[in-house]
């Protein structure tokens, strides 16, 4: 179901014993809806991890959807430079060839890609190395994560004791099954009265 992805497989596995790990902190309908600056339990958000297809563009384009431009212009003053990171599970891992889509992706929407060995969502301690070594934070509680993925995006949000912002219908519909599967599954949580994790109250 996650093809190659056998990081996104074995952590997705995780929810069975622990399931309020694909549970975000947030839920907002479209990118649109992003709150800007971001702010969890009165901790300053310091930088913000982005999924990029169906998130803030449509799957395979790498430009943002023209929709989001005014928020997207609102969210790149707010975390200027390397305070935003693009975190996909194509561009910047060991399937794009030469990093050739990631610097395709820089150059066209100006933000940074993480280049990293693991997929989503094992590349947390990826990610927040990245954010130590450019000196934008060292708490994961400082760190946002925004995607359209619960077994992906959201996994990872909360294997790093970060915050979780889900985009639950994405640019556009996403009718692949396991899209399906994971909003029956949080659906399912919800009915039964799990909430969130907060990382503030953890570490």
């Amino acid at each position: 179901m996650w093809g190659a992805n056998l990081s996104g497989t074995f952590n997705a596995l995780r929810v069975i014993y622990k399931p309020q790990l694909c549970m975000p902190q947030l839920v907002i309908p479209d990118f649109s809806k992003l709150p800007i600056p971001l702010c969890f339990n009165k901790n300053r958000i310091k930088a913000v991890v982005l999924d990029k297809d169906n998130t803030f563009a449509k799957p395979y384009d790498d430009k943002v959807y023209a929709g989001y431009k005014v928020g997207w212009d609102r969210l790149r003053q707010c975390y200027p430079g390397a305070k935003l990171l693009i975190v996909s599970n194509t561009a910047g891992t060991t399937d794009d060839k030469d990093y050739k889509q990631a610097e395709r992706i820089e150059k066209t929407i100006g933000v940074s890609v993480l280049r990293h060995s693991t997929k989503k969502p094992g590349c947390h301690k990826e990610v927040m190395e990245f954010f130590r070594e450019n000196g934008i934070c060292d708490s994961p509680k400082e760190v946002v994560v925004v995607g359209d993925r619960l077994f992906t995006d959201v996994i990872m949000a909360n294997m790093m004791g970060s915050y979780g912002v889900w985009v639950r219908n994405g640019v556009i519909q996403n009718n692949q099954l396991v899209s399906k599967v994971e909003k029956y599954y949080y659906s399912r949580l919800l009915n039964k009265g799990y909430k969130p994790l907060d990382p503030s109250k953890n570490g």
